[in-house]
């Protein structure tokens, strides 16, 4: 029999009146029933976080770093566990659950670090000018107020540590929303926050159907909103809430661009490898996963076979065999839409190379050529192991084709030259160039976010905090300096 999971109401445990289910994409199996908080519960919620809301900004550094501290260590004791959990309510292959946990381990040390060293004042001079003689302007960062955090399904461990740890950090209650596929993982990040000594109020997560977002969404209580999702949804709530302060992290389109110096059989292999574990890793559901590859026509004949040879190399299957590269999607619909966008780019011309084949969930590693640039699949993310091929002559036109897009997330370049990377730094239109590598490599202490379609405002943890946070300054007169 299946235990129910309770949600997380201002640091305590709750049950609402109903449950959901909790399926795993790949067999369909239950892996668990969740508690749905009521509208009551949901709105003591947030009154309890902004009740706590100026107690909590003046929570000393060394109790919030302690419990996001407690938060990572008891991720490592428990990482077979919760990789297990991953796997199941996501469909996640077990190598890349592990590897999230890791992450989310990184994710909550680094804030606890952040959370000791940040806000400490910066101190200016004000006489420098005649009219401040005297006087020193010392500026610290104070909340803005209590987040929503909006977390999607593809990492749901992970990104609503990306969402919780930077809030808890800068001293800014947080409502968690986790995404209704995958609430369970979130609700594990509840459960070790409980055994903190945070002051109640200061967080919850409530796995809240998407139907009740938009009450939430506009509660002047809430003035900060943090969302990692798609595009349609991100810039809804944005129009709808103008006066809000919004961080989106959207959808990207990534392209792998392999320059003519890349050229040694040696260096393809290597490109060829990266790229095809890149773009079918989570299944593809990743906002920088590799779904184009432009290749200069130097280096394109000998690097296309290797790509489709490393593609079909992929392990498909169970994502709860260690041996597994490539799970489900998160859903029979998600690898059903995937099949429509394959078929309709075939149809208008494109080249099959391998896969193009659908199983339930799952949807076998994908290669096209030759893919008409009107294409759904040219022109939006995918979300799915599919990625393109494509053909140009030089760097200019390398680079105009990854801009040659509406999303601006991340690029990866293949190439030796310094100088090259410093022009694809500069030409670029996304929020990151990774040189030498695939656009998929994410270190939870950078700034990550993008441009264009692709979002609004960085995460990371130190920028996430300053997104959460504003300057304030105070002035001192009567000062001998």
């Amino acid at each position: 029999m299946t235990s129910t999971h309770a949600f997380w109401l201002a640091g305590r445990q709750a049950a609402g009146e109903d449950t959901f289910d909790v399926s795993s994409p790949w067999d369909g199996r239950l892996v668990g029933k969740v508690s749905v908080p009521t509208d009551a519960q949901v709105e003591e919620a947030v009154a309890a976080a902004y009740a706590v809301r100026d107690e909590f900004a003046a929570t000393p550094a060394h109790v919030r770093a302690a419990a996001l501290d407690h938060v990572s260590k008891r991720l490592v004791e428990r990482t077979e566990e919760i990789a297990r959990l991953i796997s199941a309510e996501n469909g996640k292959p077990l190598k890349w659950a592990r590897g999230e946990v890791g992450r989310a381990v990184s994710v909550f040390r680094f804030a606890a670090e952040e959370a000791r060293r940040f806000n400490g004042g910066e101190a200016q001079r004000l006489d420098t000018d005649l009219g401040g003689q005297g006087r020193l302007a010392l500026t610290r960062r104070f909340p803005k107020g209590v987040v929503l955090g909006i977390a999607p399904f593809n990492f749901p461990l992970n990104l609503c540590a990306h969402k919780i740890a930077p809030a808890i950090a800068a001293g800014a209650p947080i409502i968690l929303k986790p995404a209704p596929a995958t609430p369970l993982s979130g609700l594990i990040i509840g459960e070790l926050l409980a055994e903190t000594e945070l002051p109640a109020g200061s967080w919850s997560v409530l796995p809240v159907a998407n139907d009740k977002m938009p009450a939430l969404v506009q509660d002047e209580r809430l003035p900060v909103i943090s969302f990692t999702g798609s595009e349609k949804v991100g810039y809804a709530i944005m129009d709808s809430v103008p006066r809000k302060h919004c961080t989106l992290e959207l959808g990207g389109n990534g392209a792998a661009v392999v320059l003519a110096d890349w050229a040694s059989d040696e260096d393809l292999d290597r490109a060829a490898q990266r790229i095809a574990t890149f773009s079918n890793y989570q299944g593809g559901q990743s906002c920088i996963s590799v779904q184009r590859v432009i290749a200069d026509a130097s280096v394109y004949d000998r690097l296309l076979p290797r790509v489709v040879a490393a593609v079909e190399a992929q392990v498909t299957g169970d994502p709860g065999d260690d041996a597994t590269d490539v799970g489900p999607l998160v859903s029979e619909d998600a690898a059903k839409r995937v099949e429509t966008w394959v078929q309709e780019a075939v149809d208008a011309g494109a080249a099959l190379l391998t896969g193009g084949k659908r199983d339930g969930a799952s949807y076998a590693p994908t290669v096209l050529a030759e893919v008409p640039a009107d294409t759904t699949i040219s022109c939006e993310e995918v979300f799915g192991p599919v990625l393109t091929v494509q053909k140009v002559n030089g760097e200019a036109e390398a680079f105009a084709a990854v801009n040659d897009s509406k999303y601006g997330l991340q690029a990866g370049v293949f190439t030796h030259d310094l100088q090259t990377a410093f022009r694809a730094h500069r030409a670029l239109e996304v929020g990151g160039v990774v040189v030498g590598d695939v656009p998929s490599y994410r270190a939870d202490q950078m700034p990550y976010g993008g441009v264009k379609q692709s979002g609004v405002g960085r995460e990371g943890v130190r920028f996430a905090m300053e997104d959460y946070t504003y300057e304030r300054v105070l002035v001192l007169t009567g000062i001998d300096l």
